[in-house]
């Protein structure tokens, strides 16, 4: 599988990131079967966090056998230091690990959150001192919502070596402020920060709980994704040609092995295959609603 340098953080990440979401809904054996396939097919980064029921206690008996072949990322959704601190100690102790290489503030949503995070007694002081400590190696920030508030973030933050946020063409296609990942991505370029895209695979917010019931829902997704495989491939391939550095898989567990076979197979995607995408799907229902934020 391919690998590109993850920013200026010294690790060449694959272009397909596992997103340990998806062992939440396994039983132990099958988690551990899907990690050593995920492992066996080339991929090197993974990314957990504590707020994915039980992914970090299911990822910890591989992640310890194959320590060395696995770049970690886990997230927080603390704000402060006390609570970033005490977060960061509890996923180490769930992970059975003594460091992460990419400990990630998760889901940033509003400006005073941000004011928060990077005052004084903010989450990134504990980041920090974990950092000189040693516990873990590099800060990052992962956001489902709006660009102009990453933007600020960067300029904020000037340790930030990484960005998650949403990219596909349903997004690409809204020529707004609200939906400009286009400018997160030319700023991180340009600042030499990492890049990890998420809902690559969203066709759409689902439909309201009174159509359809969370419990009849076919997948445990936050959105519905698409789930053939040559859309899966389509849908994979636009991500990872749009500058991103790794493409994150979709949350359920069902979908993550054609999510593989797309990734191992990536060899890029045209910008007349990209622009024709976007025209198609432009019109559809972004999905990166609020009610998606969690």
């Amino acid at each position: 599988m391919q690998t590109r340098a993850l920013g200026e953080t010294g690790h060449d990440s694959t272009v397909m990131t596992f997103g340990a979401i998806a062992l939440n809904w396994l039983e132990q054996e099958g988690a551990n079967q899907m990690v050593e396939l995920v492992l066996d097919r080339g991929v090197n980064h993974f990314d957990v966090a504590p707020t994915y029921g039980d992914a970090e206690l299911k990822l910890a008996p591989k992640l310890n056998q194959y320590r060395e072949d696995i770049f970690l990322g886990c997230k927080t959704q603390e704000r402060e230091y006390e609570g970033a601190k005490t977060k960061l100690e509890r996923s180490l102790e769930r992970l059975e690990t003594d460091h992460i290489e990419l400990y990630q503030i998760h889901g940033l949503e509003y400006e005073h959150e941000l004011e928060t995070i990077a005052g004084e007694d903010g989450a990134l002081e504990a980041f920090r001192e974990a950092k000189d400590e040693g516990t873990i190696d590099h800060i990052g920030l992962t956001s489902h919502g709006n660009p102009q508030l990453i933007l600020e973030a960067i300029d904020r933050i000037d340790d930030l070596e990484t960005l998650m946020f949403p990219m596909n063409p349903v997004v690409a296609g809204k020529d707004d402020d609200d939906h400009d990942y286009e400018a997160v991505l030319e700023r991180a370029d340009e600042e030499g920060i990492g890049t990890l895209g998420i809902k690559a695979f969203a066709k759409g917010p689902w439909p309201s709980t009174d159509e359809l019931p969370e419990a009849d829902r076919p997948y445990a997704n936050w959105y519905e994704p698409v789930d053939a495989p040559a859309e899966i491939e389509e849908r994979f391939d636009f991500a990872a040609s749009s500058g991103l550095t790794s493409v994150i898989n979709a949350g359920d567990p069902k979908l993550v092995a054609m999510i593989l076979d797309a990734a191992s197979r990536y060899d890029g995607m045209d910008e007349g295959a990209r622009r024709s995408l976007i025209e198609r799907l432009r019109h559809e229902e972004s999905p990166v609603p609020e009610q998606l934020h969690h």
